[in-house]
């Protein structure tokens, strides 16, 4: 089974693994940074920072093998005073000349920036030996996320955002930045890249803040603008799924689409419900749900513990198998929180028909930079 869970300090290794399958600034291939992001997860997790500065790093445990699968993240608040979320806002000029019968629609690229920004969902990575699993290990931890938002909705912001990777080249550079973003700052991708983690004030100073037009770029730039990358389409369809809408809005460095959904529109968070564990599932029907709980512990265990189970919430209890109850450490009377994803999966449950579409068009993916 898989146990979905926060991250630890005593991660550092098995997240490490999963980094460097991806190496992104929500999730890079450096061992002290990711020390700095499970210090930060820990005290986000213990209420320690400010509201607005939580970053929350979940990790999915292959439990019989001891080892990290995946990890996904949630910044509380993606852009405020001193660090703000920026970005490009893609908008449409049109243009006709009466005189030579001649109109245009011209692609313009805005420079934007948020002090008070939304909620973003980012560093979801899987192992590549753990894609295509039974067990939906990139859907577990992905969806889960959502079950955490929902737990404590006040915590979050009204919006969520995700930042989706584009396509990039064999070396990992964007022909976007080639063609923009080296213009301004005279960087390489790989240098701004680095630079951007730390500061982005970079960005702010010394792109224009007057509309750029695509149109001057070179075609191979501009088929990029809010374009998927293959390794990520998966999770756009997820994304969209669950009620997640592309904002046109792209990320400057290379043209990776933003998407953006509120907060208590969301078909996870909608579904969510809280309820107390009963005995174990009685004959009839039943679905497949993520069951959640937080133990009141401390030390070095986790305090946010989930697992995707077939279940049957009967009235006002939920039900799960003995095997779920053990791997969450609860007990009957608990109170569990539950996500049924029969919406998202298109599964009816146990006993009610033919199982419908089951996700696999969400496959597992990794997700964006969530640079700016």
């Amino acid at each position: 089974m898989f146990l979905v869970r926060e991250a630890l300090p005593s991660d550092l290794d098995g997240v490490f693994e999963v980094a460097r399958h991806l190496d992104t600034v929500n999730l890079p291939a450096d061992r002290e940074v990711l020390r700095e992001t499970l210090e930060a997860s820990r005290r986000s997790f213990a209420a320690e920072i400010a509201l607005s500065k939580r970053q929350y790093l979940l990790v999915i445990e292959d439990v019989e093998a001891r080892r990290i699968a995946g990890t996904s993240m949630i910044y509380a608040q993606h852009g405020q005073r001193g660090k703000p979320h920026i970005f490009f806002e893609v908008l449409t000029e049109e243009r006709y000349s009466d005189t030579l019968d001649r109109h245009f629609v011209h692609k313009v690229l805005h420079l934007g920036l948020s002090y008070n920004g939304p909620t973003e969902i980012g560093g979801l990575a899987v192992l590549p030996a753990y894609r295509g699993h039974d067990e939906k290990v990139g859907l577990t931890i992905s969806y889960a996320r959502f079950l955490f938002i929902a737990a404590h909705r006040e915590w979050f912001r009204d919006d969520v955002i995700s930042e989706l990777l584009p396509p990039l080249e064999k070396d990992g550079t964007s022909r976007l930045w080639e063609a923009l973003g080296r213009k301004f700052t005279g960087l390489s991708y790989q240098e701004a890249d680095r630079i951007s983690h730390e500061n982005k004030e970079f960005i702010r100073g010394l792109f224009p803040a007057a509309p750029i037009y695509a149109t001057l770029l070179p075609d191979d730039a501009q088929a990029l603008i809010g374009v998927v990358g293959p390794a990520t389409r998966g999770v756009e369809k997820m994304l969209r799924r669950i009620g997640f809408t592309y904002a046109n809005r792209i990320d400057p460095f290379d043209g990776g689409p933003h998407f953006v959904a509120r907060t208590d529109d969301l078909s996870l968070v909608r579904a969510t419900v809280r309820r107390p564990l009963a005995g174990p599932p009685k004959a009839g029907r039943r679905e497949r749900a993520l069951v959640a709980t937080e133990p009141r512990r401390g030390g070095d265990e986790a305090r946010f513990r989930a697992c995707a189970t077939e279940c049957r919430i009967d009235g006002e209890a939920v039900q799960i198998p003995e095997a779920a109850r053990a791997l969450l450490g609860v007990a009957e009377g608990e109170e569990l929180w539950v996500t049924p994803l029969r919406e998202v999966e298109g599964r009816r449950p146990k006993g009610e028909g033919r199982d419908g579409r089951d996700g696999r068009d969400g496959k597992d993916g990794d997700e964006g930079r969530g640079r700016t």
